[in-house]
């Protein structure tokens, strides 16, 4: 008698505990928690990559203020990069405007309507 109200127990209870981690793993495969996961892991990679930027805008820093030293040179160091001048963005736009070459007019074109 001990011995089937035990084994019925079991398989009650290891029941239980498998519909219960079906459930959750159904309830993680849902598109809304796919999406909420996806946005969390995207948010922590960009803090990383936020995190990298700034350790490596600290050594660049660091690195110019000691080439700095070794040279002689004692301009302070301005952790901004520099912006770019006007005359190459002023070249860099001229290379990409467009040409546009005028026909000349020919009097015996049909095509216009006079």
């Amino acid at each position: 008698m001990f011995r089937r109200t035990f084994w019925f127990t079991a398989g009650a209870a290891a029941g239980v505990w498998a519909t219960t981690k079906v459930n959750r793993k159904i309830r993680q495969l849902t598109p809304e928690s796919l999406a909420a996961q996806a946005a969390d892991k995207a948010l922590e990679a960009g803090h990383r990559l936020k995190d990298f930027a700034l350790d490596v805008r600290e050594g660049m820093v660091r690195r110019e203020a000691e080439l700095g030293g070794a040279l002689g040179l004692q301009a302070p160091v301005d952790p901004e990069l520099p912006a770019p001048s006007r005359a190459a963005v002023e070249a860099a736009e001229a290379r990409r405007a467009p040409t546009y070459r005028t026909l000349p007019y020919n009097s015996d074109n049909r095509n216009e309507d006079h």
